[in-house]
């Protein structure tokens, strides 16, 4: 999937008019530059990358009512409620449907964020979040750019921040843990494991809501860099355990942010301590590798 630009007119969202401001910051190109300023809440608009589960949620009860009238049309014998939801909210005709309700995404279970779709193509990103048959090990990863609080009216009281949607990734765990490449020399029965132990360790992060440079640059990792996964089975076969994960502003930021993400392992019968290292940009909206992963004898300050 791909980036969608910014062509839908604001009338196209739940809450458009308090929502519009987010659209017009990206619309035309200020978001970008605001948020590369901005540090971490320095400047209005701060990206986000963040790791959760988008929930649907009704604005209203009109809207609510609208939906029940609408199930009622649909053949749904047989079905799950949530199964139900699937479909009738997947049907073309229901698509106006899909433009009413609340997206919320909620990290550790705590309502973090109301999305807001920044096209009207981005309608189909959300809906691929609405499984027909959800896990408790779902998971979705919202890239996007935070705007300001909700209002109350907006979405049936809830006041968290908004989020102009650009990308959004949906996968269950199982699947992302069988879907990291296998390093060569390690089983598949011991590295699923290792990917799946490592991922946990992101996700168990405390307060990690993707907002700040250094969440941003981890959680980009957890989801985009296999290395770190290869890194974690080559030096668990070697003895060594995790012992931290580590994030520090790298000495190399000038006109650009950059995050030092260092792992620390320590062997189990030495007590020796490594230290590898890999160097993330964060400066605009898609964070990106600025160095591979290496031994790194100290963390820069």
């Amino acid at each position: 999937m791909q980036q969608v630009n910014v062509t839908a007119p604001a009338r196209s969202w739940p809450g458009h008019r308090t929502a519009a401001v987010v659209a017009q910051a990206c619309a035309d190109g200020s978001c970008g530059s605001e948020a590369a300023e901005s540090g971490e809440g320095g400047g209005s608009y701060p990206f986000v990358y963040a790791i959760g589960n988008i929930e649907i949620r009704f604005p209203s009860l009109g809207v609510e009512k609208e939906f029940v009238q609408a199930t009622g049309r649909a053949d749904t014998t047989g079905l799950t409620d949530q199964q139900t939801l699937h479909s009738v909210l997947t049907r073309p005709p229901n698509r106006y449907l899909t433009r009413q309700l609340c997206w919320v995404m909620t990290i550790e279970g705590l309502d973090t964020y109301l999305l807001q779709p920044r096209d009207s193509a981005d309608i189909d990103l959300l809906l691929e979040a609405v499984r027909a048959n959800p896990g408790r090990q779902d998971l979705d990863v919202v890239v996007g750019v935070r705007g300001p609080i909700a209002p109350p009216s907006l979405c049936n009281g809830l006041t968290v921040p908004m989020v102009g949607v650009s990308q959004i990734y949906s996968f269950d765990r199982e699947s992302f843990m069988k879907a990291v490449p296998v390093p060569q020399g390690i089983k598949a029965a011991a590295f699923v494991p290792t990917v799946g132990e490592l991922f946990d360790r992101f996700l168990k992060l405390a307060d990690n809501a993707g907002a700040t440079d250094e969440h941003r640059a981890m959680n980009y990792m957890a989801t985009r860099y296999p290395a770190v996964y290869n890194l974690a089975a080559d030096r668990f076969s070697a003895g060594y355990g995790l012992d931290a994960i580590e994030t520090s502003p790298s000495r190399l930021s000038g006109t650009r942010r950059m995050v030092n993400v260092s792992f620390v392992f320590v062997h189990r019968q030495t007590n020796v301590p490594e230290r590898y290292s890999v160097r993330v940009d964060v400066t605009e909206e898609f964070p990106f590798l600025s160095s591979t992963l290496a031994p790194a004898p100290f963390i820069e300050r």
